[in-house]
């Protein structure tokens, strides 16, 4: 078990309180007559186990000893009457809520977990929303339709279309690639710019700039081809991790809409 992660474990354990009655029959060490308790070392132990570790005796030795040094702090702290600091009680308020809150959204992906039928809609949706064809192309993106109209004249007059990219493109990610987006499907990018895209043939660029939210665009079509799907076995996690972040948003959503929120404190700039 990593030394951060049981830090970690030991923190969580910080804000709960000892009932002296338990003293001796839950205690592995003392540290000046203060218990270090056989229910937190079980507990990191068993964060442990859930992180894929495997608890061994040398794994428990090294807790204890964390546990230990910690505590030692722990109580030079409280003789310099840190644990009175405005700023610890405040962090300590913020600790309890994180750590309660953390728990809540655990026990609840727990109680509401993604089925492997739930990642396999998905996947199905997901190779549906790439499409059949992917498309190469190059842009080069400016801020006004007149500059833009300008680019499109000189690369209609035979001006090398990767050279205007690099010199007047405002788009960071293909600039220096000479406006180079590399293989796309139309489901990853803008509206407008897909639409744009899916009309050209190889070699052709756009009749007219085209404008989204980011400013104007002259595309050009490098090549297109049938659609290089990942396997289900690659982007299972990714797919996962997703449908978990939209049960809880949806969880929140609806916990959102059943309360009385009056927030004060936003100052409008």
């Amino acid at each position: 078990m990593k030394i951060t992660q049981i830090f970690v474990a030991i923190a969580a354990l910080s804000v709960l309180t000892i009932s002296p009655a338990v003293y001796a029959a839950d205690s592995v060490a003392t540290v000046n007559g203060k218990p270090i308790k056989q229910t937190w070392v079980d507990y990191i132990m068993k964060d442990a186990q859930a992180r894929g570790q495997k608890p061994n005796d040398g794994m428990k030795n090294a807790i204890i000893n964390e546990l230990v040094g910690s505590e030692l702090a722990y109580q030079e702290a409280q003789k310099q009457g840190i644990d009175k600091l405005a700023d610890y009680k405040i962090n300590e308020e913020l600790t309890q809520r994180k750590l309660l809150v953390n728990i809540f959204l655990a026990d609840f992906m727990k109680k509401n977990p993604v089925t492997d039928a739930d990642k396999k809609a998905a996947y199905e949706q997901y190779k549906k929303e790439l499409g059949d064809k992917e498309y190469n192309a190059r842009h080069i993106l400016v801020k006004t339709e007149t500059e833009a109209n300008e680019i499109l004249a000189q690369v209609k007059k035979g001006s090398d279309f990767a050279k205007l990219a690099k010199e007047k493109s405002l788009d960071p990610g293909s600039k220096e690639k000479g406006g180079d987006l590399g293989w796309f499907s139309p489901a990853g990018m803008v509206k407008p710019f897909s639409e744009a895209v899916t009309t050209l043939k190889k070699g052709e660029v756009t009749a007219a700039p085209v404008q989204t939210q980011f400013g104007w665009h002259v595309i050009k079509m490098i090549d297109t081809r049938a659609t290089q799907v990942p396997t289900y076995d690659k982007v299972k996690d990714g797919l996962e991790r997703t449908l978990q972040q939209r049960k809880l948003e949806k969880m929140m959503l609806g916990l959102k809409e059943k309360a009385k929120i009056d927030v004060t404190g936003v100052t409008d700039k």
